[in-house]
């Protein structure tokens, strides 16, 4: 009575071939879906840093400069997220302008946007190959 249950060492290989290929495909993928998450938040922190400015405006008949975590305690409501650097740039003779810049530190994508000149209320974005130094363009 020959009644061996089990897997052949060739049907292992198979499967264990099967799953290498699998994690080789799969693990760069989720290498840059985790980019694009943090080019998200240092895009959405831009945004709402924007808001922050003009309600700042409102308050204040001028808007703000601040960078950083100075933006959290400049700025009603703002509130920056984790690895996030950001900066805002009040111009004009009566800081009636403003500019502002996002990158995250692990993402490869700076934001930029201006209230006014010949890109003004669009973000920009632009590459910065693995360096974040956010820089509030002039206006």
């Amino acid at each position: 009575m020959n009644n061996e249950k089990g897997f052949t060492l060739i049907e292992l290989l198979v499967v264990i071939a099967i799953i290498g290929i699998l994690a080789a495909i799969a693990i760069p993928q989720f290498a840059e879906y985790k980019t694009r998450a943090f080019n998200s938040r240092a895009q959405s922190d831009l945004r709402n840093g924007l808001t922050a400015e003009e309600a700042y405006f409102v308050d204040n008949e001028a808007y703000a400069d601040c960078t950083d975590a100075a933006c959290e305690t400049t700025l009603p409501g703002f509130v920056l997220s984790a690895d996030v650097e950001i900066e805002f740039d009040a111009q004009g003779s009566a800081d009636e302008e403003f500019s502002g810049a996002s990158c995250h530190s692990r993402g490869d994508r700076d934001y930029e946007w201006q209230s006014s000149g010949a890109n003004s209320n669009v973000m920009q974005n632009s590459s910065n190959a693995g360096t974040c130094a956010p820089s509030a363009p002039s206006v």
